[in-house]
């Protein structure tokens, strides 16, 4: 668990402040503009990839430690994105320092995330007293919706309290026992992640849908090839500037990570729709909008397109594949 929370925490922030300082310096965009950019890019979303591991058998610990890095590397870059655009919306910097920015974020993280515990194990004692998997639905949903609600009014991180419940519910709730019986029954459990990994998909889909009808009607020329290519770049920078070095920090622990894994968690931190959202929530007023949204959909695109696709012939030069090939078809 440390090494996920350190992997993600650190993961947006050096993601981040390598994007902005090369779009500034190769660029020459805006700091703000940059420093938004940075930040909304460094969210990962490795949806194709873990899609794939299903689809192919592999299960353990690699297979989690890319879900739940993340899970937790959106909140940290959602919360992140809020404030750095209220700071570069101040007008007068000095209201809103780069130390109070910090100060924010440890304040919002370690508030969404006990929100968001507190109501998943709720949630779960709830559920435990009924085996009607309507209900057993339903008490997620109102886990998930009611921690977002309720941390947002603590002024804490909505996200990361949302995060937190699904952790809690999933794997104490769904995966795991209480008291010698599963706190969801059979039915309940099925019916649960069917009804999650449908909604996961309907809103992936809308969030490329509104992206690309957005980017639809803007001149692509705004954005030329080389700072296109060059923001491609940072980011997979950023990425191997994190993965590399955290993983080398725990190396000598219980939680060291295999070289070749490394690789996998590098090339399979995709981008995709919560950088979208976050682009999508930019004001239209915003310094360099167009050149922001049209770059974030092009690094996605990518990301999507040649960092999937390419995943499996990774995986079998790695020798990943074959290992666990005759896993196929689990679930």
């Amino acid at each position: 668990m440390l090494l996920v929370i350190v992997l993600s925490t650190l993961g947006v922030v050096i993601s981040a402040v390598v994007v902005s300082a090369g779009m500034v310096t190769f660029s020459a965009w805006p700091a703000s503009a940059a420093l938004v950019f940075g930040v909304l890019i460094a969210a990962t979303d490795p949806i194709a990839v873990l899609a794939m591991f299903k689809e192919i058998g592999i299960r353990g610990r690699l297979r989690l430690l890319v879900e739940s890095e993340s899970l937790f590397n959106d909140g940290v870059a959602a919360i992140l994105f809020a404030l750095v655009l209220t700071w570069a919306q101040a007008t007068d910097s000095s209201q809103l320092s780069m130390a109070t920015v910090g100060r924010n974020l440890a304040f919002m993280t370690a508030g969404g995330i006990l929100i968001g515990v507190t109501c998943g194990v709720a949630a779960i004692a709830i559920a435990g007293r009924t085996s009607d998997r309507l209900v057993e639905a339903t008490l997620t949903a109102v886990a998930a919706y009611g921690s977002f609600l309720l941390a947002e009014n603590l002024q804490s991180s909505g996200v990361l309290a949302t995060v937190a419940a699904g952790l809690v519910m999933g794997n104490r709730g769904v995966l795991g026992e209480d008291k010698g019986r599963k706190a969801f029954s059979p039915d309940g459990r099925s019916f649960v992640i069917g009804l999650w990994e449908f909604g996961a998909f309907i809103a992936n889909s809308l969030i490329f849908l509104l992206i690309g009808l957005r980017v639809g009607g803007m001149p692509l020329t705004e954005v030329g090839t080389r700072d296109l290519l060059l923001a491609i770049g940072l980011v997979l920078m950023g990425r191997g500037l994190t993965v590399y070095p955290v993983c080398l920090s725990f190396r000598p622990s219980g939680s060291a990570v295999p070289m070749r894994e490394q690789h996998v968690l590098w090339w399979g931190g995709l981008r995709g729709g919560l950088a979208l959202a976050l682009a999508l929530a930019l004001p239209p007023s915003f310094p360099h909008y167009n050149q922001i949204l049209v770059t974030a959909f092009g690094v996605v695109v990518f990301s999507v397109v040649v960092q999937g696709l390419t995943m499996p012939i990774l995986l079998r030069k790695l020798r990943l594949y074959d290992a666990s090939e005759r896993g196929r078809g689990e679930t």
